[in-house]
């Protein structure tokens, strides 16, 4: 507990970490795709860092991408996915349009309602296989 204010000590994430097997792939998903911006990059890591104004995706280049052990959400402790928010349905409807059509994407489910209430919500697997969900809050 946070003696300043009674309440959590943490206010919120910083950024997400993930490693990927082909790092310019992953890159060009969120840069092409999602609109995100580059604000930095390691070369000698590597690593790239991305952001939406909002959030910070940092991505490392996996050092050995043939032998690594590829994502696993009911076996690997960790990262189960990524939730990322989207603005409303309308723009969680046109991304799902467009992921259909993008390279390096698997859609495990198509926009449906969370938990039965208004938010909606899809599931796909990302340029590296890593999980990611989009959330359009309901209004």
């Amino acid at each position: 507990m946070n003696g300043k204010t009674g309440g959590a000590v943490t206010r919120g994430i910083h950024h997400a970490g993930l490693t990927v097997p082909n790092l310019d792939a992953t890159r060009k998903f969120f840069l092409d795709t999602l609109g995100y911006k580059q604000i930095g990059e390691v070369p000698d890591y590597p690593a790239v860092f991305l952001s939406d104004g909002s959030i910070m995706i940092t991505l490392w280049q996996a050092v050995d991408p043939a032998n690594a052990v590829s994502f696993d959400r009911k076996n690997v402790i960790g990262l189960h996915h990524l939730a990322l928010i989207v603005e409303d349905k309308e723009a969680l409807d046109r991304l799902y349009e467009r992921l259909q059509n993008t390279d390096g994407i698997s859609i495990e489910f198509k926009p449906e309602p969370l938990g039965g209430g208004p938010t909606q919500h899809m599931m796909c697997y990302i340029p590296g296989g890593i999980r990611v969900e989009f959330i359009a809050p309901a209004a």
